[in-house]
């Protein structure tokens, strides 16, 4: 079965490792030293059945899938697949997605941030090595701490509901707020579900974003909802920043009022000079929290195992189906 990879090069040995590229050239008829970053570069197309994607690949659209006449699936070890058209599906070609897997480092990263913002650990570490003195913990910080704290999880996304499953050990209260979800499910992550994002705020101490980004959710996260946050809460976000109305945020941390753990903004690279980079009551970080380092492993063992899945007739574990534009 002919198999080509449609990627940026420089990641294959990190997503893959030796037992994984090993183990694809031995069920695969493929080149694990030539990946391609545009359908052009893909040696005689017609060819391929199987394209493993990742980070890198290029848009596929209804006349590029037009250049694979044998392609049956594509095995994506990145996480959304809005590189592909939806006529994808219609061909009968099936489709598989390492959401679940590169999810789990954002969850883990979340639910850190979430407990070290509990802590106050980020804030009174900072007055620690700026007075350099001994710190009443108890009287400069009373309510820090986890135990008992509401946290509010906008999102019951594949990150969210892990996020969820991780505080269930805290003795945290959760309150979830997503349209679409059951007052089945939240019972079953033992979530009490919230209709009104501001009501949500309004009794969250921490406020973690996790709703995909869609036209839909741009600046969900609004300057009313952020104005119901009560003073001294902290938002965390691992989403997208632009989930964020960002200048109304602004607007509330340099008044002080708020705190922020943000490992995504809008743009996802500030321009320098932007105030973020200094406030003192922001934690930010350069989208560290998906798939980094050793983490990528994960992705590339997922991607081998659906196409061990696929190559022996068996159903993907994590199917996908593209969105229409």
């Amino acid at each position: 079965m002919r198999a080509a990879l449609l990627m940026d090069p420089a990641l294959v040995p990190f997503v893959f490792g030796d037992d994984e590229r090993a183990r694809l050239a031995e069920i695969l008829e493929i080149d694990m030293t030539d990946a391609a970053t545009s359908l052009a570069g893909i040696a005689s197309p017609s060819g391929v059945e199987v394209l493993i994607t990742g980070w890198g690949v290029p848009v596929i659209d209804s006349e590029g899938l037009d250049a694979f006449p044998a392609l049956r699936a594509i095995v994506h070890w990145g996480g959304g697949i809005g590189f592909l058209d939806e006529a994808a599906s219609a061909r009968g070609i099936r489709i598989s997605s390492a959401r679940s897997a590169n999810a789990v480092p954002v969850a883990e990263f979340t639910q850190a941030m979430i407990t070290l913002a509990a802590k106050d650990a980020f804030w009174l570490s900072r007055q620690y090595c700026a007075e350099q003195r001994f710190i009443d913990r108890e009287a400069t910080a009373p309510h820090a701490g986890l135990f008992r704290t509401t946290v509010g999880i906008v999102g019951a996304s594949t990150i969210g509901t892990m996020v969820i499953e991780k505080l269930r050990a805290s003795d945290v209260e959760v309150l979830l707020y997503d349209p679409y979800a059951t007052p089945e499910t939240a019972q079953r992550l033992g979530a009490e579900l919230i209709d009104d994002l501001e009501e949500l705020a309004r009794r969250s101490r921490i406020l973690s974003v996790h709703a995909p980004e869609t036209p839909r959710t741009a600046g969900m996260i609004s300057r009313a909802v952020l104005a119901a946050l009560p003073d001294g809460a902290t938002l965390v976000n691992t989403a997208r920043g632009a989930l964020v109305d960002q200048d109304a945020l602004v607007d509330e941390l340099r008044r002080g009022r708020l705190r922020a753990v943000l490992d995504v903004t809008e743009p996802d690279v500030l321009e320098a000079g932007h105030p973020l980079y200094t406030l003192p009551n922001v934690f930010l970080t350069p989208h560290l929290a998906g798939s980094m380092g050793v983490e990528l492993r994960r992705l590339g063992e997922s991607a081998l195992a659906e196409v061990e899945r696929f190559v022996s007739g068996a159903p993907f574990e994590n199917p996908m189906q593209p969105a229409a534009s």
